[in-house]
Order: C-alpha cells, then sequence, then structure tokens
C-alpha cells in the first residue's frame, strides 16, 4: 500500500505553528503544557508531533498510517464556538498528512482491509442542520452521515441518506461489512451494511440499552461495543457503561463486564481474544485497560491522573494509539502510541472466537 501526502500538510503545520488549528483549548503549541512524564508502570511510549488535536485515530492496515477527525479551521466551528474537526491520515511519526475532507464537520473514520478505501462520517451535505454536540446523546449532529472514498477523498460514495446521527463507523476484517450506531428519535442502536451502502439490517434494537462503538472482531462475524441505560445518562456521572459481544445477524448477545462502571470504547486486538477500553476510575480519571473476553481481571496500561481514551491496537499486533488529555479535563488532547509488542496481541496469536466467552444476554429476536 502507498500512501501520499499531499500538498496541504505544509499549510497545517503552518497553522499549527500560528495556534489556530488547535485543540479544543486555544493555547498555541508553543505555550501548551508539556507532555506528561512517563509512569515506569507503563509501556514505552512517545508523542506523535506535528498533528493537531486528534483524539480517536484509527490504524491503517500497514499499521504505519492511522486516519482521524483532527481540529480543523476550514470546519464548521463546535456548539461552542471551537473548532470543529475535519478527517485527515498521518502517519504515526508525524512526518507525513493529508485531508480526506474539507468541508462540514466530521465525527469517526477507519481504514477498509485493502488500505485504498476509507469510511467517514460528515455533515457535509447537512450544513444548515443544527450543528449538535458530539459528545453528548441528547444532542448528537443529525444530519451526520457516512461516506467512502479512496485515501485522498477523491471517488466519494455516500452510504446514508436520511439526516439522522449516523457515526461510529468500523469495517469488518474481511471487507464486507460496515457497522456503525444509528440514532432515531434519540434510540441508538447497531446497524451493518455493504460497503456500497446495500443490505442495511439493525443488528440491536433494546429500549433500555443505548448501543454504540461497535467493531467487528477478527472473524468478521462476531461485533464489540458498549452500551449504557437511558435512566443512568446524566444521572450517574461518569456514565456507567458495560462491554457486550453480539453476532452480526443480532443473536448471541454476550456481556463481558459487571461492574457499575464505566467501561467505554472496547476495540478489539488482533489475536482474537483480548480488547483495549477505557475504564474510568473516577470522573476525571480515565485509564486504557487491556480486557480478556475469556474472563479474568484486566490489565492496567495508563497511570496518568487525568483523561486517557479511544485505545486502538495496530494490525500487527505491535503498537498501541490512544489520546492523553494534557491540560485540564478534555484540554490538550494528543495522540500517543505505546509499544505493546511484549503483551503478544498479534495476529500471530490469534485464536477463535468462544462462544462460552462472557453472560449470555436475553435480545428481542432479530426481524
Amino acid at each position: 500500500m502507498t500512501l501520499k501526502p499531499s500538498p496541504t500538510l505544509a499549510m497545517l503545520l503552518c497553522l499549527l505553528a500560528t495556534g489556530n488549528a488547535l485543540a479544543a483549548d486555544p493555547t498555541p503549541a508553543s505555550t501548551a503544557a508539556p507532555a506528561p512524564a512517563a509512569d515506569p508502570r507503563e509501556l514505552p511510549w512517545r508523542l506523535i508531533p506535528n498533528i493537531p488535536d486528534a483524539a480517536e485515530a484509527y490504524w491503517a492496515p500497514d499499521s504505519r498510517h492511522l486516519i482521524a477527525q483532527t481540529r480543523d479551521p476550514r470546519a464548521i466551528p463546535s456548539k461552542h464556538g471551537g473548532l470543529g474537526a475535519l478527517t485527515w491520515i498521518f502517519t504515526d511519526d508525524g512526518k507525513e498528512m493529508w485531508n480526506v475532507n474539507d468541508h462540514g464537520q466530521d465525527g469517526c473514520s477507519f481504514f477498509f482491509p485493502d488500505g485504498q478505501r476509507v469510511v467517514w462520517t460528515s455533515t457535509r451535505d447537512n450544513m444548515s442542520m443544527p450543528v449538535g454536540n458530539w459528545s453528548d446523546s441528547d444532542d448528537y449532529p443529525q444530519g451526520a452521515e457516512l461516506y467512502s472514498s479512496d485515501l485522498h477523498g477523491g471517488n466519494i460514495h455516500r452510504l446514508t441518506n436520511n439526516k439522522w446521527y449516523e457515526a461510529e463507523v468500523s469495517v469488518s476484517p474481511d471487507g464486507k461489512w460496515i457497522t456503525f450506531g444509528r440514532q432515531v428519535d434519540g434510540k441508538m442502536d447497531i446497524w451493518v451494511m455493504r460497503p456500497d451502502g446495500t443490505g442495511e439490517f439493525q443488528v440491536t434494537r433494546t429500549d433500555d440499552w443505548q448501543e454504540g462503538a461497535p467493531f467487528f472482531m477478527p472473524d468478521s462475524e462476531h461485533i464489540i461495543f458498549r452500551a449504557w441505560r437511558r435512566a443512568d445518562y446524566k444521572n450517574v456521572k461518569p456514565t456507567p457503561m458495560t462491554i457486550f459481544t453480539i453476532k452480526r445477524d443480532g443473536t448471541d448477545w454476550r456481556r463481558h463486564t459487571y461492574d457499575n462502571g464505566m467501561n467505554w470504547h472496547p476495540v478489539p486486538a488482533p489475536d482474537g481474544r483480548h480488547y483495549v477500553y477505557v475504564k474510568a476510575l473516577t470522573e476525571k480519571n480515565w485509564e486504557i485497560y487491556l480486557g480478556d473476553l475469556a474472563g479474568g481481571e484486566p490489565r492496567r496500561l495508563t497511570y496518568y491522573d487525568n483523561i486517557d481514551l479511544l485505545p486502538q491496537v495496530s494490525p500487527d499486533g505491535r503498537k498501541m494509539n490512544w489520546a492523553r488529555a494534557r491540560g485540564p479535563g478534555m484540554q490538550g488532547i494528543r495522540t500517543y502510541i505505546m509499544d505493546v509488542s511484549s503483551l503478544n496481541l498479534g495476529v500471530e496469536h490469534r485464536v477463535p472466537f468462544d462462544p462460552a466467552w462472557g453472560q449470555a444476554m436475553t435480545a428481542p429476536a432479530p426481524r
């Protein structure tokens, strides 16, 4: 796979130098908080230099490039007046970068397994609709639609067209399915469809649980996701979340976390058994953990008295990217790379999905 940068890298680096394309905080790069010191309990890690604020990044098949929505002055401003985000691709050393979309406001994105196309979320065709808030389920951006394109934003194919909130998108390892979250009338569920937008199927359909952030397991058959209960949202902080798996056809719904805390954003490792996720220790201290679908205590990977979030292990199983806030709360978010090669998470350690993992749940029959 050959990925080449566009001339827009120079433009973005110029914006970074002046502080115009940075994170939710307005602090220029020259005066931003210094990178946090490494905790000796953490595996070796490094900051990706040069790139702007990018909290949610996903690996390309080459385990070198990532795709993310990054703060961009061309995007529609956020509801509270900060910079909106647009989709960019960059290398994990920060030396190459180019944009995929250049207008609207973007959400999640993901690579297809052939490394030649990407799928991404944007309000680019619904820019007159209310901006909304990507972090508030009660105010998700309506008109956030799904698109696929080549790596430089050409040959765009619009996959959805309904003016609902559709985001939290990822692609199956065999390239045959896209899974995503769709919110209709305030109700959030997981859906799947073919890469060309056909064959839509609703995987979950519960009134109580609000499911989202779905990712295919390596078998391209099971999906791992998180969900919260309606009654807890905004009434308990941080919001309690549970990690589940379910088959693509809506059967075999299984629970994998059992506490009342926030267990968020589970993303499977290439070995097919482990996953990385965010666990809130307090409302203001979120850490990255390695979970095991077979059970047992999770392993803590980060030790930082603030916010760590949105991890993913690279396809070769050797690296994990995640985001860390360098300022108070969610301010000054930067993207980091951790060396997880010692954890044996690569495809060479893959095991088949065991239907006995987890606790069976009762789900409404698919239809």
